[in-house]
């Protein structure tokens, strides 16, 4: 046996099979270690305290593409963050003679659900509406009721698309907030513990957005000819899918930077947080409830009713 080669050649191939193995876990290993996963915000340098800026953002905290949970949330201070609240939209889904957030829901308006909710955090300091300027007095009256929580009232005209309403509002923000809270008017059910964690991940990591694992099977579809056939081209990993809500909750210098670019390369994107995905930052998603829906078709807005209902029967017993 022992002269036979063929033992030799295996013997020698397994051992650098083994080394090879060995050095690459070691490889990993110290690669892993050289991005150590602690807040950057800020450090000492040469006996002077420096504000560290990854990618020019003023409060960087870890490596883009692994968030550790070790990191120690940033506190939200009061009245730091400027709500915006969209509003523009038209709302075709719902086959009404009016924009669905303004459709009453229990007797409110859709829209305004979401500016008390929201309005009443202390950590809001502004509210700004993108609507259209018909629609203004919805939102003053509000005010006048209480809805706004003694926050000032800003308003701003919608864009042609989403990306440009939200451009206009983040426009009309106070630049002093750390932190621009942008959300769909025609979701009223957002729960205020949800979104004031969002804010928190926002303000820890840069930029965080509400959502939800996704529950059906997705799939990704092709066209069929020119009838408007389609059929399955593949079938994605659902444990992977997760559906985005609102709040998306940003810093405003990262925002706007996102925003530079997507102008500079003539990009379209369908949410707030793309923008900040697109120059390569890291977004952080905020496990949302499945109740913060959105009233897009009459089918939600009976949906709305109901959960409206079980939470004041819950209140109420």
């Amino acid at each position: 046996l022992l002269s036979d080669p063929i033992f030799y050649l295996s013997g020698w191939f397994g051992f650098i099979v083994h080394s090879k193995m060995h050095t690459s876990s070691k490889s990993l290993f110290q690669c892993r270690s050289r991005t150590p996963f602690v807040s950057l915000k800020s450090r000492v340098v040469q006996g002077k305290k420096k504000t560290s800026s990854w990618k020019n953002s003023s409060t960087r905290r870890t490596h883009p593409l692994v968030v550790s949970a070790s990191i120690k949330p940033e506190k939200v201070a009061s009245g730091s963050v400027s709500f915006v609240l969209l509003a523009g939209g038209v709302g075709k889904r719902m086959g009404a003679n009016m924009p669905k957030q303004y459709i009453p829901l229990r007797g409110q308006e859709i829209a305004l659900w979401s500016l008390d909710i929201i309005s009443a955090l202390d950590e809001v300091g502004e509210v700004v509406v993108v609507c259209d300027p018909s629609y203004e007095d919805v939102f003053t009256g509000a005010q006048d009721k209480g809805l706004c929580h003694g926050k000032p009232l800003t308003f701003a005209a919608p864009g042609a698309e989403r990306m440009d309403s939200v451009e206009n509002g983040l426009s009309a923000c106070d630049e002093s907030k750390t932190l621009v809270c942008i959300h769909d008017s025609a979701r009223p059910l957002v729960r205020p513990d949800d979104v004031r964690k969002c804010m928190q991940d926002a303000k820890t990591h840069g930029a965080a957005v509400l959502g939800v694992k996704c529950k059906a099977t997705v799939k990704q579809a092709q066209p069929v000819g020119d009838d408007g056939l389609v059929m399955v081209a593949q079938t994605l990993d659902r444990s992977t899918l997760w559906e985005m809500h609102t709040p998306q909750i940003i810093e405003p210098q990262l925002l706007k930077r996102g925003y530079a670019h997507v102008r500079e390369v003539g990009a379209e994107v369908t949410d707030d947080v793309s923008i900040v995905e697109a120059i390569g930052e890291p977004v952080i998603i905020t496990e949302d409830s499945y109740e913060n829906l959105k009233v897009t078709t009459p089918e939600d807005l009976v949906a709305a009713e109901g959960i409206l209902d079980s939470r004041a029967a819950t209140v109420t017993a």
